[in-house]
């Protein structure tokens, strides 16, 4: 597995990532299918998007079905129909965040299920196993996310204990060829921590490095800041992966300072609540002023859904709350995510990204069309 780069723009690049199930170009996005699914979507639906990798998880899929039993079922890849590269989270987030159900060890965590109660334990090498059992693409060397606010003392056990686990992790995994692993930085806000993390990681070496232990409610200004430290302290020549990021503005921001992978819920989880991403903001199609608005969500929608349904009929599905409404509007929002991307990648290799950027946030911030600037859809053109 390897990274090629195609172009670069200030300090964002456009490339290809290359893999065992087939090549990538970034920057990307990858919707989240955490437990082998992307909710209330089809993976023709998830195809038809755009998406060219997708995502499961290690904590999630471990519990239900079993990595034994997707392993029996052929795989992840299988068993969700879905040929395309897949990145396996290593749970460690999951865990870390179940509080008080679980104890930490410089060995691994034991947790109890939030399913059914059951104990179970996780370790940089069971992580490694079940992720290959999964026959994830990409895996995940296993890590402590701590909580912000944090002291810098937390941050600093915390990041040397992910290093420690990150050079086992590495030990546990099977190289194949066009698969590969990331390790994670971590170290918080603080620009040493981080540092001493991604030296600590290219040391031990991987195929890509991922930015951890941001998105957790620092903010996006102290997002950025840290990014701008932080991305340089990693290879050129490698893919950076920001980890569970974000909103459409988080995604260019991350992207002019370096990254070329993202995930995050954030559009799934918004289209199951009756909130359309667009190229003018977000839209909350429960509000009551939808409800004979006979448009489509955008003018600039090029997904698989595009004109065919008002947005007076989505306002009505959600309000019925037929599961309809949740589907379509998932399909929009991811479709509407990969379709940012080509842009952003689009502007990169034209060397004008600086000016895609501006006329992005100036219209995000101008709200939803008017009847009298409506333009022809591009669906109606030609």
């Amino acid at each position: 597995m390897h990274w090629q780069k195609d172009a670069q723009c200030g300090q964002a690049r456009a490339g290809w990532l290359h893999t065992r199930h087939g090549s990538v170009p970034t920057p990307t996005f990858m919707p989240v299918g955490t437990v082998g699914t992307v909710k209330g979507i089809t993976m023709d639906n998830v195809r038809a998007t755009g998406a060219g990798i997708v995502l499961g998880n290690t904590y999630h899929l471990m519990l239900r079905p079993t990595a034994e039993r997707v392993q029996r079922l052929g795989g992840l890849h299988r068993m969700m129909d879905w040929p395309g590269p897949i990145l396996t989270d290593s749970g460690g987030f999951q865990v870390m965040s179940l509080g008080p159900l679980r104890k930490m060890d410089e060995d691994g965590v034991t947790f109890r299920s939030h399913i059914d109660g059951s104990s179970h334990r996780l370790t940089p090498e069971s992580s490694t196993d079940i992720q290959y059992k999964l026959d994830a693409t990409i895996t995940m060397a296993f890590d402590e996310c701590p909580a912000l606010p944090a002291t810098k003392d937390v941050l600093e056990a915390s990041m040397e204990r992910s290093m420690r686990w990150a050079a086992r992790s590495r030990e546990a995994f099977i190289a194949r060829p066009g698969y590969g692993q990331f390790g994670i930085v971590q170290g918080g806000t603080e620009q040493d921590l981080r540092e001493r993390s991604a030296l600590a990681l290219r040391k031990i070496g991987f195929e890509g490095y991922a930015i951890g232990g941001l998105a957790v409610g620092e903010g996006q200004e102290l997002m950025f800041s840290t990014l701008d430290y932080t991305t340089p302290m990693l290879p050129e020549d490698q893919p950076r992966y920001l980890m569970g990021v974000g909103t459409p503005d988080d995604l260019l921001g991350a992207v002019m300072r370096g990254c070329d992978m993202f995930d995050c819920v954030m559009p799934s989880r918004a289209g199951r609540t009756a909130r359309a991403y667009t190229e003018r903001g977000t839209l909350n199609l429960r509000n009551a002023r939808f409800a004979e608005d006979t448009r489509p969500i955008s003018p600039e929608d090029d997904s698989p859904m595009a004109g065919r349904y008002s947005r007076a009929y989505l306002h009505h599905l959600f309000r019925a709350n037929e599961m309809l409404g949740p589907m379509l509007l998932t399909l929009h929002n991811l479709a509407y995510y990969q379709r940012l991307m080509r842009q952003i990648r689009a502007a990169i290799v034209a060397g004008t990204l600086e000016q895609t950027a501006a006329e992005l946030r100036q219209n995000w911030a101008k709200g939803d069309w008017s009847e009298d600037e409506w333009p022809m859809p591009r669906y109606q053109q030609g």
